[in-house]
């Protein structure tokens, strides 16, 4: 018995002219969260759509809790929970009615609609405002009650396309947290985002596709490492020191530090052995610090790396 909560093979997709997937592979281990990150118009949203059975592919396999997406959609639909890129509630029912009316269409009674909607709102933070109709709410409350929605029937699966779209950085660390334990639940998260640091505080393993393919799959460090090294990250405490400091870095392993234009030096190491050095050096120099720290690189630089490289590739093969 497979350990995978998603599995898709080859998904292809393609609208008129535009080949929107082009053999994807996805893969999430059951209880796990799986970050699908990509530029707009990637492909993301096409594959999401398609494990949701709202969309047909036109090659490939996927399967769902174990269920055929093709063959078996309605057993699939009965296990997962979708919140899409915008709100889709009714804007005519209050909060509470919105919930307890998607209870009842998964036969829940009306009694276990309106526990099970109050627990979400009060998860959501929405309780004070239970009664009070949908049109009137704000955009992040609107998100927020969209969320709480894919997640009455308790799915096994949650499909998360871009959910903290429009939400205040407070919310955001929230809907984090909702997805915790969710996971902790063991529930299974699939998870689109345009938040790299979204991804990286909740991800097991990551999906970076471009341009309709798959151009690495890793976990976040796994993929940190992709661009090479670590990064030794140094401030001056004194401005005028700048011009020394690049020059201590510099005499680590010759390469040139990177300027964030505001005195922050940053530059490749091969790994820690070369502290107890950098430490020395800003000694003898007398060269005090404000910042220093030893770190991978972040997601972003990870991102743009592998779609530049990927668009410079695929713009070189379309003019062949």
């Amino acid at each position: 018995m497979t350990d995978l909560a998603i599995e898709a093979t080859g998904l292809l997709k393609t609208f008129g002219d535009t080949k929107a997937l082009a053999g994807v592979d996805l893969a999430a281990r059951k209880g796990s969260v799986l970050a699908v990150l990509g530029p707009n118009g990637a492909g993301k949203t096409t594959a999401v759509r398609i494990l949701a059975t709202l969309l047909r592919a036109d090659g490939g396999t996927a399967r769902v809790n174990g269920f055929d997406v093709r063959k078996q959609p309605e057993k699939v639909r009965e296990s997962i929970g979708l919140t899409g890129q915008f709100a889709s509630v009714d804007d005519d029912l209050t909060g509470m009615q919105n919930l307890v009316m998607i209870g009842q269409l998964l036969d829940l009674s009306k009694k276990a609609a309106r526990q099970r909607a109050e627990e979400l709102l009060a998860w959501f933070d929405l309780s004070e405002s239970a009664n009070k109709v949908a049109k009137n709410y704000s955009g992040g409350m609107r998100r927020r009650l969209d969320l709480a929605a894919s997640l009455v029937g308790r799915p096994q699966v949650i499909f998360l396309d871009e959910p903290t779209t429009g939400l205040d950085p407070a919310k955001r660390e929230d809907m984090w947290d909702v997805v915790r334990s969710l996971v902790s639940d063991g529930s299974t998260v699939l998870l689109t985002t345009q938040y790299l640091e979204e991804a990286d505080a909740l991800a097991d393993e990551i999906t970076v596709i471009d341009h309709g393919r798959v151009i690495a799959h890793d976990t976040p460090n796994g993929l940190k490492r992709v661009i090479g090294g670590q990064r030794l990250t140094v401030r001056p405490a004194d401005p005028a020191r700048h011009d020394e400091l690049l020059e201590v870095l510099r005499a680590i392993n010759g390469r040139s530090p990177e300027n964030d234009g505001r005195g922050t030096l940053t530059v490749q190491v091969d790994g820690d052995d070369v502290l107890p050095d950098v430490v020395g050096r800003l000694r003898a120099a007398g060269i005090a610090v404000d910042e220093f720290s030893l770190h991978l690189p972040s997601l972003d630089e990870v991102f743009f790396t592998l779609t530049r490289t990927r668009s410079r590739d695929h713009d070189e093969e379309a003019l062949v």
